[in-house]
């Protein structure tokens, strides 16, 4: 009588209609919902502490001032301003006469400058511990696939 027991216990775990067999709670059903909340804590965690450790500075030259005071033996130019011209250009022309089209053009390309400069110029760091950095990806990684198998176990059960 137990080894029939122990043979339907065994069969319902590798049954397909009872999902994965993990009895959260000790009831059957929920082992999509409770691995995928475990993976989707685990992944945020691991993404939070990745994006924590990555500082945000601006540096160097952008893209225009590359172009503009970059190639005098690597001196910065004092009078990056000058990227600002075109947009103050426009904007003056507009508030003088709002029906000309090349002026909201000169506006528009000063604009275009103006961000591909302040863009041009972000420099991400990270500065972490290799050992950190492992552990972060692990957790990234555990998170993810957790939601997979969650994802796999809800198809099963449908």
């Amino acid at each position: 009588m137990a080894q029939q027991d122990k043979n339907e216990t065994k069969q319902n775990d590798l049954n397909p209609q009872k999902g994965l067999g993990l009895k959260p709670g000790g009831t059957e059903g929920g082992d999509g919902l409770f691995l995928g909340g475990i993976g989707l804590v685990l992944m945020a965690l691991g993404l939070y502490l990745l994006l924590d450790s990555v500082r945000v500075v601006s540096g160097g030259y952008g893209m225009f001032s590359r172009m503009i005071g970059g190639g005098r033996a690597g001196l910065e130019t004092t009078s990056m301003g000058i990227v600002f011209l075109p947009f103050m250009l426009g904007i003056g022309a507009l508030f003088y006469d709002a029906s000309k089209r090349w002026a909201w053009g000169l506006s528009g390309i000063g604009f275009l400058v103006i961000a591909i400069e302040i863009l041009s110029r972000i420099q991400f760091v990270m500065n972490v511990k290799t050992s950190h950095l492992l552990m972060i990806l692990a957790m990234v990684a555990a998170g993810a696939g957790m939601l997979a198998k969650a994802y796999r176990a809800g198809q099963l059960n449908d």
